[in-house]
């Protein structure tokens, strides 16, 4: 099957990498040439890492990258049986990218949006074919996360949901179907999770150290709070935040005052060096 990624920052080339390596042929789109070929670089690197771990062999990651066709032009998406945009979390530029997207794909492409937040009824309404758009949301890292949260919109047809769980099934990963409401599921819990964290430390209830500490040994979680919204990108909780903030109009959804002040500083986690923590 032919696909088409819109993307290649780090969710695009995860969800690129993946296709490839289940013996799709991929168009992996972006504006930048610069970006299109850092995401090769990295696929390169993620695929040489599934090799040393015996996940794949020398030979499939050959092939995986072969499939790659790295373009700067939206109309390479034209002949795309599937195609998965995962451009900025911004419902201004996602719309955008799917009005073009419906005027050069072929009536029955399946548009999907990697979104992890933004409502799909609101996409699909600026398209000429809302019954064949679908959120298709995977983890970060795509090649390691089994997740892909499925989300219908209010017009997605069931021809469109089964096509996109059997296609998410045959990466095997694990498709769980959710509807369209702000945040889903994943962010929904997640978001306030992080964003009371925060809060937590703007209150001074205790350093960073602790309150990832309490959550990691006592909750279990892989990773603390803190230390996951450095991993996530405070631009993109602030984002998720203030999309669930307007959805719900409840004020246990307002983003901290503290996040929003280290997004204006710049300071967004791992990808600008340093937020909660310092990275080298």
């Amino acid at each position: 099957m032919k696909v088409a990624v819109i993307g290649g920052g780090t969710m695009g080339n995860g969800i690129a990498h993946v296709f490839a390596l289940y013996e799709h042929q991929v168009a992996l789109i972006d504006t930048s040439e610069a970006v299109l070929q850092r995401a090769r670089a990295t696929i390169e690197q993620n695929l040489e890492r599934q090799v040393k771990k015996q996940q794949c062999s020398a030979a499939q990651a050959a092939t995986a990258l072969s499939r790659l066709a790295p373009s700067t032009h939206l109309e390479a998406a034209a002949d795309s049986a599937l195609v998965v945009e995962a451009a900025y979390e911004d419902y201004a530029v996602k719309r955008d990218i799917f009005v073009q997207l419906d005027a050069a794909c072929a009536p029955d492409t399946v548009l999907a949006s990697n979104t992890s937040s933004i409502s799909l009824t609101r996409l699909g309404g600026a398209t000429r074919r809302p019954d064949r758009v679908i959120g298709m949301h995977f983890m970060n890292p795509v090649p390691v996360m089994k997740l892909v949260e499925v989300i219908c919109g209010h017009a997605t047809s069931p021809q469109t949901l089964a096509f996109v769980i059997e296609t998410a099934k045959e990466l095997d990963k694990v498709p769980v179907t959710v509807q369209d409401y702000p945040g889903f599921i994943s962010n929904r819990v997640l978001m306030p999770m992080i964003n009371e964290a925060i809060q937590c430390l703007l209150e001074g209830v205790a350093d960073r150290d602790a309150i990832d500490t309490v959550m990691k040994l006592g909750m279990a979680h892989p990773m603390g709070p803190l230390a996951l919204a450095d991993f996530i990108g405070l631009d993109v909780c602030l984002s998720i935040m203030d999309v669930l903030y307007e959805g719900f109009g409840d004020s246990k959804y307002r983003p901290s005052p503290l996040l929003r002040r280290m997004v204006a500083a710049g300071e967004l986690g791992r990808k600008t060096g340093r937020g909660f923590y310092t990275y080298g």
